[in-house]
């Protein structure tokens, strides 16, 4: 590398900090800013990155990173643990998304190939950026949020799948195709043979020496991932399929949260190289017929993807709210669409054209869907008299008119708290009624001798059905501030004189619900601090006195 070069590295990672800055100003993922970054720096803006073997490198090291992390966190429990509707809403959106979207493409005059590649690059949403908005606004524990990361799960095996069939069948041997489809499935049964003896007999043992230096095992994670890239790659699988498989490798073992943890920055860092390669290849050679396209695209996942998941769910008789808000999070494009687009643009199957509009439409999707996400339940709420005909879930509360009406207790949310509470309750004694609107959690309190029912706190309604001159208390577990001061409100509308008991999880919502005036706000994670303090200081005993 030339001084020259060394200079121009420093400008274009002086920009991308600069851009950064100003995405998370704007409160949007860096994957925003990284694209705009390659547009601006590429033959189309200064110029300065034309692509080349450098970038070229650092930007394959960044996707086998970026399916390494995919592979090592694969999380199969979280699927079975949302139950059906995992599978349904994710493979039920991409089917739809890719079926109608490729009628779209051909509609605009595309040719079948390219209008497949517009179509699958559509359905895909990006896991990184749903989990930290999720995260971020404390909802990665709701309903909505565990069923959005299950179904998100579900497009990242459908992608990876797409990618090993592409990469598979995509290149040209000059043989027969059953020549080719036999010596593919030859090759992948005896890689995935040899991966399944080195989980058995070798990663185990080596991780257990690596991993007495944090610093070795990093790099093993790293080594590990581009050593099965590079071997993927020699069988003909592409790279992608190998760092993918790499992850999967070590996502049993007790390391992989160390692994997983030290290297998340690293991905982020060389996908920056990606995007600038990416932007190095654009093209926008008509612009006017691209922007066309790109608006009809953009406009097709920000309400049609995020309409198939509210139908989907409200078919399987969940709340309209919690389809609306899963649904917001399938309201973007991801970057596997992009690499996705960048794989089709090696295979020779589309053109730097098609590449760049699937770019323009992940710009658009990504920043408008982020804000979608911030204001999820603000937007909910002007949209909810549009919504109602599509609910269902008023349906699973007609068991309530059964009910038995000695309750001492009503008891919302059934989470890992409120089940807790539950349990000490009905040990003690007392007849307790649960409400949730998870249809698996009530199912599950069915079975017990807790009386579980179908309903929302936020539903005022649903409070006619319960046997509210009765119970004595009524006890919210869940989290969300705002369902708990609806709860309260609908409460005090009934005239209920019982006494009421409402959660917070954190010292902010606490002192909004204690202006509310409930009975008591439970805070949980204080109480338990509180506990964990005094078991420890009980054993320590008195603290010593520094000399």
């Amino acid at each position: 590398m030339s001084v020259h070069d060394f200079y121009t590295f420093a400008a274009v990672l002086a920009v991308a900090a600069a851009v950064g800055l100003l995405a998370t100003r704007l409160r949007q993922p860096l994957i925003v800013a990284f694209i705009a970054v390659g547009i601006l720096v590429g033959p189309v803006g200064t110029g300065w990155v034309t692509g080349g073997e450098r970038i070229d490198l650092l930007a394959h090291l960044g996707i086998a990173i970026l399916l390494f992390l995919v592979g090592l966190r694969l999380d199969l429990h979280l699927i079975r643990t949302t139950g059906p509707v995992a599978l349904a809403t994710g493979l039920g959106q991409v089917l739809f998304t890719s079926v109608v979207g490729f009628g779209i493409a051909l509609g605009l005059g595309m040719d079948p190939i390219t209008a497949f590649y517009v179509a699958v690059a559509l359905t895909f949403s990006s896991t990184i950026i749903i989990v930290k908005l999720l995260s971020d606004k404390r909802e990665l524990d709701e309903l909505h949020g565990r069923i959005a990361v299950g179904f998100l799960i579900v497009q990242d095996l459908v992608v990876v799948l797409t990618m090993i069939a592409l990469t598979a069948f995509g290149r040209q041997t000059g043989t027969t195709l059953a020549v080719d489809m036999a010596t593919t499935v030859g090759k992948g049964l005896g890689m995935l043979a040899g991966l399944a003896l080195a989980m058995r007999y070798v990663i185990p043992w080596l991780l257990h020496h690596v991993a007495r230096s944090q610093e070795l095992l990093v790099l093993f994670g790293v080594a590990w991932a581009v050593a099965l890239a590079a071997l993927s790659d020699w069988l003909g699988f592409g790279t992608e399929v190998g760092a993918f498989l790499a992850g999967v490798s070590l996502a049993s073992t007790p390391y992989r949260e160390a692994i997983g943890a030290r290297l998340v920055s690293l991905r982020d860092f060389l996908l920056l190289f990606f995007f600038l390669n990416l932007g190095a290849q654009l093209q926008f050679t008509d612009a006017t017929r691209q922007i066309t396209d790109a608006v009809v695209f953009s406009l097709f996942v920000l309400i049609g993807n995020p309409l198939i998941v509210v139908l989907i769910m409200c078919a399987m008789r969940y709340p309209v709210r919690v389809g609306f808000l899963a649904g917001l999070t399938v309201a973007q494009i991801s970057e596997f669409s992009l690499i996705l687009a960048a794989l089709g643009l090696s295979l020779g199957h589309i053109t730097t054209a098609t590449v760049s509009l699937i770019t323009i439409v992940g710009l658009i999707t990504i920043t408008a869907s982020t804000y979608l996400i911030l204001y999820s339940k603000q937007l909910y709420r002007r949209l909810h008299r549009w919504l109602a005909p599509l609910d269902r879930s008023h349906t699973r509360t007609a068991e309530a008119g059964e009910l038995p009406a000695d309750i001492d207790v009503i008891l919302y949310g059934l989470g890992r708290f409120g089940s807790r509470v539950a349990h000490q309750l009905t040990r003690a004694g007392y007849r307790v009624l649960g409400v949730d609107f998870d249809p698996k959690a009530v199912a599950t309190w069915n079975n017990d001798p807790t009386t579980a029912v179908f309903g929302s706190g936020e539903d005022p309604d649903f409070l006619h059905s319960l046997p509210l001159h009765q119970a004595r208390w009524v006890v919210s577990t869940i989290p969300g501030i705002d369902t708990n001061l609806a709860l309260l409100h609908g409460l005090r509308h009934h005239n209920y004189q019982g006494r009421i008991a409402l959660t917070a999880h954190t010292q902010r919502d606490a002192h909004r619900l204690n202006r509310a005036k409930p009975d008591i706000v439970l805070e949980p994670f204080s109480s338990a601090a509180t506990a964990t303090l005094s078991v420890i200081t009980t054993d320590l005993g008195p603290p010593t006195t520094a000399q």
